[in-house]
């Protein structure tokens, strides 16, 4: 089922550093032609590290680990690419679509085919008002029950960060800032809460993944919450004065379920003059920076 790259299936089968990125990005989180321009420097910052990129999405029907360089241009540049989440895997199979993974569906393929570590830029989460609307990125229940680390600069500041945190730990999803004892808000190094513990090397977080797998407990996911750059966030105060007004134009406008969340990043990106992108930008550079170290890191043993 699953189309391996030539470089992916060497580099596992010598035990050597592999970091799977996620394709959403091209697709649906940047305008063309830099989304292309990005996903290429992604990539080589990995090899840069001394790691292998194992860019995922389906092609034709057929789930990708590894893209060639062809293959990501019809990711960032093709009409009609889907943005598949693990629950639209089967159905984009059965179709024979093509689509860019979320952080669910990545983090599911890679796992299956034997990747450990996983570079993004937010995590999904529980939404704000999810009293009402019960309203939960699939994100969460799948690291509840897949063995995988992911690099991640926390969740996006427009979700309920503290009902984020309390599902995780509900869940028995392991959270560890890295540098740092905040957890961070995506576009910031702080999102106002804390996290119980802080992890300083890629040597340390591997040895977390060794614990995991030394305790034979059922899998889930190790978050590792790595803060975006102090000179590159957003600017705290810009943020919180953008995001309420976003907040009460979706409210205003009666924007609800899968639309909110694009809806208040798009306000976010509009309304900064773009700082919002940028320091988006920043955070996965830096993410997948150090999801190459600690590939690297557990590629020793």
């Amino acid at each position: 089922m699953l189309v391996v790259s030539d470089d992916v299936q060497a580099a596992l089968a010598e035990r050597r550093p592999v970091v799977a990125l996620e394709s959403t990005i091209i697709a649906h989180g940047l305008p063309r032609p830099r989304n292309l321009r990005v996903a290429l420097e992604l990539e080589e910052a990995v090899r840069d590290e001394g790691a292998v990129p194992a860019t995922i999405a389906v092609l034709d029907g057929r789930p990708h680990i590894g893209l060639g360089k062809e293959q990501v241009e019809r990711i960032a540049s093709e009409d009609g690419v889907r943005k598949l989440s693990q629950r639209d895997l089967p159905l984009a199979i059965a179709a024979g679509a093509s689509g860019a993974t979320t952080v669910s569906a990545t983090a599911l393929l890679a796992a299956r085919a034997g990747l450990r570590v996983f570079a993004t830029g937010g995590l999904g989460g529980v939404h704000r008002g999810w009293t009402v609307t019960q309203d939960e990125s699939a994100d969460l229940g799948l690291l509840a029950r897949t063995r995988i680390t992911v690099v991640c600069a926390g969740v996006k500041s427009v979700l309920d960060v503290a009902a984020t945190l309390e599902r995780l730990e509900t869940l028995g999803v392991a959270v560890a800032g890295y540098g740092t004892d905040r957890f961070p808000g995506f576009y910031l190094r702080d999102s106002g809460h804390p996290v119980d513990w802080t992890l300083r090397t890629p040597h340390e977080v591997a040895g977390v993944m060794r614990a995991q797998d030394a305790l034979a407990a059922p899998p889930s996911a190790l978050v590792v919450a790595n803060p975006v750059p102090q000179d590159e966030q957003l600017d705290p105060a810009l943020h919180a004065r953008v995001l309420d007004e976003a907040l009460r134009e979706c409210d205003a406008h009666g924007v609800s379920g899968q639309a909110v969340t694009p809806f208040l990043l798009d306000y976010l990106m509009r309304h900064t003059d773009g700082a919002s992108l940028e320091a988006n930008l920043a955070a996965i550079r830096g993410n997948v920076r150090l999801a190459a170290r600690i590939a690297t890191a557990w590629a020793r043993g």
